[in-house]
């Protein structure tokens, strides 16, 4: 792990085995499974906020979940900087359902002082409640609402209790799972500003999952695309929506509606999304991709570097900077 790096992800994947008849266990037969994800490498250096897009189901929340310690890779390496004591560091999730991540039968103050108690950040009940109420008037909520329970809130006000809880815990490292993907336009906003404001203020390293690429770009400062567990390009954030490399990522950015315009309208990817326990030979994206050629087809691409500190897995350096994709025959050479 080089200075400044703060999580590192070295070759990480998960497959899910499925289940064995009697008689294949009495073979010992390979299970086979699916592969949710598939040799990540990342890397998020300290005070940056690293965003993961894709359609669903290609692998961005399974990766939290890993990052997250919920589950364990397959393979590969997940390591976090541990300080001068070998502590790893304290890192906290926020959920895509604010309502199912909140306990009903518990009151607003028992929820955020869960993480307090258990890290004993705070000691004495007055102390408690007091770091409580902080947290409450931070997220925009009131001292009052801690007397309160989950259902007596709206969605966007559930969010931000959990965002509350979170922070509650001070962690190094926050995790945003799909934190407004459940919440209308207009909350969206309240929440995605409250969250730049807080990463502004706190220095938060974070790792922030989305499919809306318009939300990612106002929150990251580097973004990775998925597509069926691989990561296929990662860049800065300005330089991957300037000058993508990779023909889903710019499939992608036509089809993400403007947060800032009236123009609603989409530009589906064409096709259907592959089995991800069947994924397709050589490059996965190939069976959707206009530039797909026969080494596509049979050739798994190789990993380049840009001058622009980024990466991207495709056989050809495409010109992709333009508001649309442009016919194969005019840009394509091998690379």
């Amino acid at each position: 792990m080089s200075a400044g790096d703060f999580l590192t992800l070295d070759h990480v994947s998960k497959v899910y085995r499925r289940n064995q008849g009697f008689l294949e266990r009495l073979k010992k037969t390979d299970a086979g499974g699916t592969r949710a994800v598939s040799d990540v490498s990342l890397t998020v250096r300290h005070g940056e906020t690293v965003g993961l897009v894709g359609e669903s189901g290609c692998g961005k929340s399974t990766l939290a979940r890993l990052v997250s310690g919920l589950m364990a890779p397959t393979s590969g390496e997940i390591s976090f900087r541990k300080d001068a004591a070998g502590k790893a560091p304290r890192l906290q999730m926020i959920f895509q359902d604010p309502y199912s991540s909140l306990n009903g039968r518990w009151t607003i103050e028992d929820i955020i002082a869960e993480p307090i108690k258990v890290h004993r950040l705070r000691q004495g009940k007055a102390a408690i409640r007091a770091r409580v109420d902080e947290l409450l008037v931070q997220v925009g909520l009131s001292p009052a609402d801690a007397e309160k329970y989950p259902q007596e809130f709206s969605g966007g006000q559930r969010q931000r209790i959990c965002i509350a809880r979170a922070l509650a815990g001070e962690p190094e490292f926050l995790i945003l799972d799909e934190p407004t993907s459940a919440l209308d336009v207009s909350v969206q906003a309240q929440i995605l500003n409250l969250l730049r404001d807080l990463q502004k203020n706190l220095h938060l390293t974070s790792l922030f999952i989305t499919h809306n690429l318009s939300v990612v770009r106002i929150m990251a400062d580097r973004i990775g695309v998925m597509y069926l567990g691989e990561l296929v390009e990662e860049a800065p954030s300005e330089e991957l929506f300037r000058r993508p490399r990779h023909p889903y990522t710019r499939l992608l950015i036509d089809a993400a509606p403007d947060m800032d315009t009236s123009d609603r309208s989409l530009h589906p990817i064409a096709g259907e999304l592959p089995n991800p326990a069947f994924p397709p030979s050589g490059c996965r994206f190939h069976t959707r991709c206009p530039f797909a050629k026969d080494i596509c087809r049979n050739t798994v691409p190789p990993q380049k570097t840009t001058e622009a500190d980024g990466l991207y897995r495709c056989h050809f350096d495409l010109d992709l900077s333009n508001a649309s994709i442009v016919p194969p025959s005019a840009n394509v050479k091998t690379a």
